[in-house]
């Protein structure tokens, strides 16, 4: 059974009601990471401007540089539907408006685990050098993966119907 045929007799919903539930559901998470993601842009873009970005060296400069990208990025995909959103309004395209946001949250949020191991890569190689920025970039980098990615998709295959029980 489909995700929509289970809404339809578990929930009782239309084709519409799921696709507000949907909307609604997808800019709650919007807003648990949107503040985040622009601080943490604001915060890389202000570095270059600090005395002490000098001491970073050639190959932290393009660690920098790959996570500003990855941070202006995730701060445009995950602002986009809000854009979106205003240009599609009132103009009946909730299924498009909701698939497109479905996709810019997957992809803003692997760019945002993508700036936060930059940012975790910077900070120790600025506190204890290449070695400990190394493992700890590796180590968040497999964190964010495991817990953002590869546990919500072993999840999902685990269970590839909705349980009919809930409502």
């Amino acid at each position: 059974m489909d995700d929509a045929a289970w809404d339809q007799r578990v929930r009782g919903e239309n084709e519409t009601q799921r696709l507000d539930r949907n909307w609604s559901g997808l800019l709650q998470e919007l807003r648990v990471v949107q503040t985040g993601v622009q601080l943490l842009t604001g915060f890389l873009l202000t570095l270059p401007f600090q005395a002490r970005f000098e001491m970073l060296g050639p190959s932290m400069r393009v660690v920098y540089l790959g996570t500003v990208v990855a941070s202006v990025a995730a701060t445009v995909l995950l602002v986009a539907p809000v854009a979106t959103h205003r240009l599609l309004f009132r103009r009946h395209q909730l299924a498009d408006l909701v698939t497109a946001t479905h996709h810019y949250a997957l992809i803003g949020i692997i760019l945002l685990g993508v700036a936060l191991t930059g940012v975790t890569v910077l900070i120790f190689d600025t506190v204890s050098g290449l070695p400990s920025a190394i493992v700890a970039g590796a180590l968040f980098a497999l964190l964010f993966s495991s817990v953002w990615v590869i546990g919500p998709l072993r999840r999902r295959r685990r269970e590839p119907n909705p349980p009919r029980e809930q409502s």
